[in-house]
């Protein structure tokens, strides 16, 4: 499923690393480490692009954890093919502890899954007790990698960008339209969350499919 460890030696994996220099450099004023992955759209790779994202930062030995907050149509247990008995929404309510809900998946790299689906996704998400957890997650942790559902759908991904050093937004070429990117853009600046940049995904070259990042000063690099 992640090309970062299937294929390590590959064109996109190497775009993955990129993207992982590329953020570590994307601010002079503080470090990144706690960082939203959303696109504007459902189908778009962001669950893709997170968890390879994850990888790379663990491969390059930083303790990374990847949580889904996708607490509406979650997929990275399946993705990592591990359990989701309990995960995030246990946590936040207080029913798991959170080193019970966490799994170790390599050395460098832990992944916490959603947890039973609650009634009230947004609400859980923009909680004092989410804002904690976080906070309690850094003392452990380099880089905290959450994916959250797409912008147009619901408010999630705006309320996590306020709690985050900043936001990615996936995209994928000749099927996102420019107004939705920029509509997603518009949610997130109404909120003042921090764009770290937007990952093209699926741009054709000749050998095989890969990614462009583009940061949000204007550089643009490989992802």
């Amino acid at each position: 499923m992640f090309i970062v460890e299937s294929k390590p030696k590959s064109i996109s994996a190497e775009s993955y690393r990129t993207l992982r220099t590329n953020i570590q450099y994307s601010s002079f004023d503080k470090e990144i480490r706690t960082i939203v992955v959303t696109s504007s759209e459902p189908g778009e790779g962001k669950s893709t692009t997170a968890g390879n994202l994850a990888l790379a930062f663990s491969q390059a030995e930083k303790k990374t954890i990847i949580i889904d907050c996708d607490l509406r149509k979650p997929s990275m247990h399946k993705n990592f093919r591990i359990s989701n008995l309990i995960g995030l929404s246990d946590v936040i309510i207080g029913k798991e502890k959170i080193h019970e809900a966490v799994h170790q998946y390599n050395k460098n790299l832990s992944v916490l899954t959603s947890g039973k689906l609650p009634p009230n996704p947004s609400e859980m998400l923009g909680s004092r007790a989410m804002t904690s957890l976080l906070e309690i997650l850094k003392e452990s942790y380099d880089i905290i990698i959450l994916d959250s559902a797409p912008l147009h759908a619901v408010t999630d991904a705006q309320i996590l960008s306020t709690k985050a050093d900043g936001t990615i937004i996936v995209v994928r070429a000749e099927r996102t339209k420019k107004d939705s990117v920029l509509q997603a853009k518009a949610l997130l600046d109404k909120v003042g969350g921090t764009i770290l940049g937007v990952v093209l995904n699926g741009v054709e070259n000749s050998r095989k499919k890969y990614y462009y990042y583009y940061g949000s000063e204007g550089k643009e690099g490989k992802e």
